[in-house]
């Protein structure tokens, strides 16, 4: 797979989006490309770059106490809350910085957050923060997750993001469908690689994938 990327560019963006296509499997859906996004989340000055990109979609008059992080974006996450904070972003935190936090998941695969992380959540204005967005359902588990703490949504941000809004909430991102020729996403009853017998190439999710 490794021998297939392709890179495209966002306007906007100094980073380019590393891609492969094929036939891949997310937990929800399948899609035609795999999105690869390990130096975007892992590389400092790539991380920083995402950061820059996702934080000129914040209004100024928009409070954010915490920074909630799914797929591996903890790096993005810190970097993200640093432009917040130069870009006159406010935080109600009574020392005027911005958490930046993980959820666990227990057997159930439902979002929890320990004790002493819930005072991070409960009562506080709280951006969800992904790397990519296919179907939506990633994103309803963290705002139930969120709401069921005592969180105030603010935004939702993430590096790729195949839908514009969520019930009725804009999903912030970098890089969108159109900058990825013929992304396609199936829902798996009725994906036309499996029904043409096309095996798929990989089991992809937002911290990787792994071969068939």
């Amino acid at each position: 797979m490794e021998n297939r990327y392709i890179k495209l560019q966002a306007p906007g963006c100094n980073v380019p989006l590393k891609v492969v296509p094929g036939h891949f499997a997310t937990n929800h859906s399948h899609i035609n490309y795999y999105i690869d996004m390990t130096t975007l989340k892992t590389r400092v000055s790539e991380a920083q770059e995402v950061a820059r990109d996702l934080v000129g979609l914040y209004l100024y008059n928009t409070f954010v106490d915490t920074i909630v992080c799914l797929d591996g974006m903890d790096v993005v996450g810190a970097y993200l809350a640093e432009e917040l904070t130069k870009a006159g972003v406010m935080s109600r935190n009574a020392h005027q910085t911005i958490y930046v936090v993980t959820p666990e998941y227990n057997s159930n695969s439902q979002m929890i957050f320990r004790d002493n992380i819930q005072p991070m959540i409960t009562g506080k204005n709280v951006i969800l923060l992904m790397a990519s967005v296919t179907t939506g359902k990633t994103i309803n588990k963290g705002v139930e997750c969120i709401q069921y703490y005592g969180g105030k949504l603010q935004g939702i941000s993430a590096i790729f993001s195949a839908i514009g809004e969520l019930d009725g909430m804009p999903v912030n991102s970098v890089f969108r469908e159109r900058d990825i020729p013929d992304y396609q996403t199936y829902d798996f009853r009725e994906c036309p690689y499996c029904k043409q017998g096309i095996k798929l190439d990989a089991l992809v999710n937002g911290y990787g994938y792994s071969k068939l």
